[in-house]
């Protein structure tokens, strides 16, 4: 499967990331490239979900990294669009207690 990503630049420190299509094992790498190097000091990446078909683990595994590096560097990562099916992961896993998600895109 494939992913697209497209990079949105709102503000000096602010990013948008729009996500599509699965980000599952074979996917996930490409997603990391194009997070990781935007997750710098007092940055706000937003990753608008709302396209993403399918997610596992290793792409939850990319959004606990981002936020981590963020997090240490007084970051924040903020996930939107999020559809059910995947609200359901994060919470199972957790997640929605320590990302900020919004109900908007």
């Amino acid at each position: 499967m494939n992913v697209s990503i497209q990079e949105r630049t709102q503000k000096a420190n602010v990013t948008t990331l729009v996500v599509s299509g699965e980000v599952d094992a074979y996917t996930a790498p490409q997603l990391r490239e194009k997070l990781m190097p935007l997750c710098k000091a007092d940055r706000e990446i937003h990753l608008d979900l709302s396209q993403v078909d399918y997610m596992d683990s290793t792409g939850l595994g990319v959004l606990i990294g981002a936020y981590k590096s963020l997090r240490a560097q007084n970051g924040r990562l903020v996930l939107t669009g999020i559809s059910p099916r995947l609200n359901r992961l994060l919470q199972i896993t957790n997640l929605t207690e320590i990302i900020d998600i919004e109900d908007g895109v």
